[in-house]
């Protein structure tokens, strides 16, 4: 299968698609476990859709959280849409509480939670929209 912005979006919704609906099944039983897991997979959504950006932008897929960082960072001094939409700031954001502290962690906020899900999704979609307005 050749990697491309498209299955890197496609999983990118996949993994949200199976974090929603795995949290709000883990919240209604109280599995500590299965909500750290759904944190983890909000957070993979993430990944998968800045790289499909990054590879749209650049021809490259980064290899580390430190390279998504470092292109991301280059990206926006070319890009106003890229910086506007502050897309390293939100990657950052939705990294340290999905990633660090829900899953390795182990900080279970709930509120806090729902609204970091909730941005991944308006996250995939700004992603997105750039996608498309490079493809026109």
């Amino acid at each position: 299968m050749e990697l491309n912005a498209k299955v890197f979006i496609k999983m990118a919704e996949d993994f949200y698609s199976r974090a929603f609906s795995e949290f709000y099944d883990a919240l209604s039983r109280g599995n500590i476990l299965a909500i750290r897991d759904s944190a983890e997979k909000s957070w993979n959504a993430v990944v998968q859709a800045v790289n499909a950006l990054l590879l749209e932008r650049t021809s490259r897929v980064p290899s580390s959280h430190f390279e998504r960082r470092r292109m991301l960072r280059e990206i926006e001094v070319k890009d106003s849409d890229v910086s506007r939409l502050g897309i390293l700031d939100r990657y950052m954001a939705r990294h340290k509480v999905l990633h660090g502290e829900t899953f390795y962690e182990g900080i279970i906020d709930v509120e806090q939670l729902k609204t970091e899900i909730e941005k991944v999704k308006i996250l995939i979609e700004d992603i997105k929209l750039l996608l498309s307005s490079t493809e026109s």
